[in-house]
């Protein structure tokens, strides 16, 4: 497993300076990297497909859901911006792995996920591995989850056809929300959204990307 994280790291690497030009990252902050490699991917996937748990592609998780390409989850980490005293919300918990991975560079995460199954075997998982710092909810991602609000970031892994309100209004003033906007199995593009200090945002494409469709809403 360790050659395999290897390899994939420098793969992710590779695709950095590929995407610099979209993304204006040329590589990821060393915390990001760092996190990358202290999470076990092959703890986040089914059984049957833990000899691809390295391949930087997304893998079924079940429920016609996905864990994300690993060079994907690293980007959306990287374009949040984290700092050790932040709190996020992620949308779309899936298996935890993006949880995980945000988890090694903040305070805390608060996930949300739609499907009851996927939150509880995430809520399980994420215990069993030591994830101390991150909270499950079950619930429709498109209504984020007030009871924590505001927070400094907001991560969304499946797409939708454009940004929730309650999300944005959830983002503390100063914060980022890194979202995929299109339609399902259509053009789809990465998004990076940012809340001024009086409550204004502005938006910006940085990437095509494919994801599942956000469920809920």
């Amino acid at each position: 497993m360790q050659r395999a994280l290897r390899t994939l790291l420098q793969r992710i690497d590779d695709e950095m300076e590929q995407t610099e030009s979209w993304t204006g990252r040329r590589r990821l902050a060393p915390e990001v990297r760092d996190a990358m490699a202290a999470v076990p991917r092959e703890a986040f996937v089914p059984d049957q497909h833990r000899g691809s748990a390295y391949d930087n592609r997304p893998l079924p998780i079940g429920h016609g859901q996905t864990i994300s390409q690993p060079y994907i989850v690293a980007i959306m980490v990287e374009l949040l911006d984290p700092r050790p005293e932040h709190v996020m919300l992620e949308i779309g918990t899936g298996c935890g792995y993006a949880a995980a991975v945000l988890a090694q560079v903040v305070a805390r995460v608060e996930t949300v996920e739609v499907v009851p199954s996927l939150a509880q075997a995430a809520r399980e998982r994420l215990a069993r591995l030591g994830y101390l710092n991150i909270t499950v909810h079950e619930g429709d991602g498109y209504a984020g989850w007030p009871d924590e609000a505001p927070y400094d970031g907001v991560v969304v892994t499946a797409a939708a056809p454009d940004i929730p309100p309650a999300l944005i209004e959830q983002l503390a003033p100063g914060g980022r929300m890194v979202i995929p906007i299109g339609e399902p199995y259509e053009a789809q593009e990465l998004v990076v959204v940012e809340k001024d200090p009086l409550g204004g945002t502005t938006e910006r494409t940085v990437l095509p990307v494919a994801f599942v469709p956000l469920v809920g809403g």
